[in-house]
C-alpha cells in the first residue's frame, strides 16, 4: 500500500493509490478529474472543501 502524505498532490495520490478515490469523494472532493484539483495537495484541498486533513488522513489510513 502506497504511503498518502498531506504534501501530496490528489493527483500523485490518484497516480499511487487509486483506491483513495472514494474516500475522497466521500469526503466531499467530487472534482477529482478536474485540472485545478491535480495540482493541489491533499491538505489545500481539504482546507478548500473545508475538510479537517487529519480526519481525512485518518479515512485514507482505514480504506
Amino acid at each position: 500500500m502506497a504511503e498518502i502524505t498531506k504534501d501530496m498532490t490528489i493527483g500523485e495520490i490518484l497516480t499511487s493509490a487509486p483506491d483513495v478515490a472514494p474516500v475522497l469523494m466521500g469526503a466531499g472532493m467530487h472534482c477529482l478529474g478536474c485540472p485545478a484539483s491535480q495540482g493541489e495537495t491533499l491538505e489545500e484541498a481539504a482546507m478548500v472543501h473545508g475538510i479537517d486533513v487529519d480526519e481525512l488522513m485518518k479515512a485514507i489510513a482505514n480504506r
